[in-house]
């Protein structure tokens, strides 16, 4: 299998941390590199005998940072690709005001979250429960409120499902993860509600507060958190003693993994994973159950990352964008000690939702990633060899609709959800 090498020089340097305007629309708006390893089955499909794809990336308009130029050839732009398999895309279910996550249950029925604060379950037909009952109240303002569900790995024996949300605390708010069992019927409720997770410090902000939620083969937890934009906690990404701009790793009951990496460090929050991340709201475990994460830039600098135990990935003091304003966040791309992003976007796509498909309905994108795009209204598709991106696809773009949500079905379809006051969930499936 072919491997891509790629060598740089490090720049030393010291960022601004300008307040930035709201995210991409009103409710959104790397250690140092190193030669990628042989990926194995992350390989996308990709026979080693068969050509990378090639020729000009999908047309995506000019850069708003020119001057920040790729750490390595393929880390931006690769070339556009084309999926052979014809598709449909069927409306299973609408009138969403804006729905955030979906996760199946063991028959096939799934969990449905909408931003305001309601939970529903919903048939593969498209039948809606009434709401669920028993949720604690959310902080709905701007990017806040009920975001992401998953059915626990015990769920057959405990019943138990785990969502993340804004929680109102005096002072402020802040994300937290809550678990609680789920009684089904014509009434559907949560019962024995346990908060497992609190985001501290906790600060005034309706803004990046992540939200969510994987599940590894282990039985560990990881929960991917926002840097809230502001100031006062975008100052915060870097440092191990808050869990802004974090990714965290912790039990299904809170408690933290004796593994976890920060655990020697009696001033670092010992749930952190990694640190320097901006705004995640994808995450998805590949065929190695490695976490893969995308998180938003600001004017430029989507980020595809893959986020390993005590790396910090840089925000804000690198990264390929700029404030909304035009105004310079990083005097560079690179800094010692930081991690670069696996592939960016520079204009931005704004991602939400992820998934890494595993399917059989579409075997050429087996190991491929799927990305919701919110500002792109689009299913972004990565084709990776060797932990690089070697192709991107857009996808569904004549619906003309922002995707909040992408995951796997258990019969290999691909369900999405756009994010509107009338959403709806959508299933693509080979015509």
């Amino acid at each position: 299998m072919r491997t891509l090498s790629m060598s740089f020089i490090l720049a030393a340097l010291v960022s601004g941390c300008g307040i930035q305007p709201p995210d991409k629309t009103p409710e959104d708006a790397g250690v140092t590199p190193q030669a990628p390893t042989d990926a194995g089955t992350t390989d996308a499909g990709l026979p080693p005998e068969e050509p990378l794809p090639s020729g000009p990336p999908v047309p995506t308009g000019p850069p708003n940072v020119p001057e920040f130029q790729p750490a390595f050839p393929q880390q931006t732009r690769a070339p556009a690709i084309q999926t052979k398999t014809a598709f449909q895309v069927t409306t299973i279910a609408s009138g969403f005001k804006n729905p955030w996550a979906i996760a199946f249950l063991p028959d096939k029925r799934m969990l449905v979250t909408e931003k305001p604060g309601s939970l529903y379950i919903v048939t593969p037909q498209g039948a809606k429960s009434p709401a669920v009952t028993g949720l604690p109240a959310v902080d709905a303002r701007n990017q806040g409120g009920l975001l992401d569900v998953e059915v626990g790995p015990d769920y057959a024996q405990s019943g138990l499902i785990y969502w993340t949300y804004y929680e109102l605390r005096e002072g402020g708010n802040g994300l937290a993860v809550a678990r609680a069992k789920l009684v089904d019927g014509e009434k559907p409720r949560v019962e024995n509600v346990q908060v497992i997770f609190r985001m501290m410090p906790t600060l005034e902000s309706t803004l990046h507060a992540g939200g969510r939620l994987v599940f590894t083969p282990d039985g560990k937890l990881f929960v991917t958190l926002g840097e809230r934009s502001i100031l006062e906690g975008r100052k915060q990404a870097r440092d191990v003693k808050s869990h802004f701009g974090k990714v965290v790793r912790i039990n299904p009951d809170g408690s933290v993994p004796q593994d976890n990496p920060y655990l020697s460090n009696p001033e670092a929050k010992p749930e952190i994973w990694s640190v320097g991340h901006r705004n995640i709201l994808s995450a998805a475990l590949d065929s190695q159950k490695r976490l893969w994460i995308v998180e938003m830039g600001p004017q430029g600098g989507d980020e595809l990352n893959r986020p390993e135990a005590g790396k910090d990935y840089g925000w804000p003091t690198i990264g390929y964008g700029e404030e909304y304003s035009g105004a310079p966040i990083h005097q560079s791309t690179q800094g010692p000690g930081m991690e670069q992003p696996v592939y960016y976007w520079d204009p931005v796509i704004a991602p939400s939702g992820m998934t890494i498909y595993t399917g059989d309905l579409f075997p050429e994108w087996r190991n491929n990633v799927f990305i919701g795009g919110l500002a792109s209204k689009a299913l972004v598709r990565l084709m990776l060899r060797n932990d690089l991106v070697v192709g991107e696809e857009r996808l569904v773009t004549d619906l003309n609709a922002r995707i909040r949500e992408v995951v796997q079905g258990p019969e290999g379809a691909l369900y999405l959800l756009t994010d509107d006051t009338n959403g709806k969930l959508l299933k693509l499936t080979p015509r």
